[in-house]
């Protein structure tokens, strides 16, 4: 089985220091294969809210998958945000900003939305379109096709559609059509998992609320998802009986900081069953 630890949103600068130790906990608990994090990494893009960051990943324990957020490039210096938006995201996590992840079972593709030009606002062109349509339609049966980026490509409630990462129509119907299973993001700190009609096969987005930092909703504490993918999981209760094959299927669980207990707890779980030939 593999588990895949996704965090959103962790805006350092912002952070709660309980909040990070208990995500370190957690993390230690869970032993991830993979920790996915979508974007949103510092509130400021300052170097050393790159470095704490920085510090914090390498403490989980587990390699790394990250997308730059539109927080990740710097708003007020406009000098370094027109000639080098991501010199400082790269000096902490790598030069690649569309990193892909590959083992037997888990095929997880970053794409980077943001754009220098944007003040928060996300897009997909169609170059990159087709970048990740062609990386899925080589994927094998057996693995979980994951897409990364970070502003939202489905959104639950009609309030948050401004937020919409511009381009999401054409990429869904494109990852669908070529084997994606899901697609994770963050930027809106609102946790939910939600399944998208009309495309040519089953796809859902994934969002996650913000990890670590004070800028919480209402509604929404500190979150984070676990996805666990394999022959270990079994299926539950409908999908069984639906005839799901064992290892099929993905559990989400969802994960809300505690603040009583100062832990994470898991608070619900979504099993998503793949679509395959």
């Amino acid at each position: 089985m593999s588990v895949v630890l996704h965090i959103s949103d962790t805006h350092f600068g912002t952070e709660l220091p309980p909040v990070v130790d208990a995500l370190v906990a957690l993390a230690a608990q869970q032993h991830p294969d993979l920790v996915v994090l979508s974007g949103d990494i510092t509130q400021r893009a300052r170097p050393s809210q790159f470095r704490a960051a920085k510090a914090f990943v390498d403490r989980l324990g587990a390699p790394l998958l990250a997308v730059p957020g539109n927080h990740d490039i710097a708003l007020f210096d406009l000098w370094s945000r027109l000639t080098s938006p991501y010199a400082r995201y790269t000096k902490a996590f790598g030069g690649n900003l569309e990193p892909v992840h590959a083992s037997s079972d888990l095929l997880v593709i970053g794409v980077n939305t943001t754009r220098a030009w944007r003040h928060k606002n996300g897009e997909v062109s169609s170059v990159q379109i087709e970048r990740v349509a062609k990386l899925l339609n080589a994927a094998s049966p057996q693995q979980l096709r994951l897409v990364v980026v970070h502003q939202p490509a489905a959104v639950a409630q009609a309030e948050e559609r401004v937020n919409l990462l511009r381009g999401h129509e054409a990429a869904l119907h494109a990852w669908s059509a070529a084997g994606a299973d899901l697609v994770l993001g963050g930027h809106i700190h609102l946790p939910y998992t939600l399944a998208v009609h009309g495309l040519s096969r089953r796809l859902s987005v994934l969002q996650a609320g913000t990890a670590i930092s004070s800028r919480t909703r209402p509604e929404a504490p500190n979150s984070v998802n676990i996805l666990r993918w394999g022959e270990a999981v079994g299926a539950p209760g409908d999908l069984a009986q639906a005839g799901a094959e064992k290892g099929m299927f993905c559990l989400i669980e969802q994960w809300d900081f505690a603040p009583r207990d100062q832990v994470f707890i898991r608070t619900s779980v979504t099993p998503v069953l793949p679509e395959r030939a």
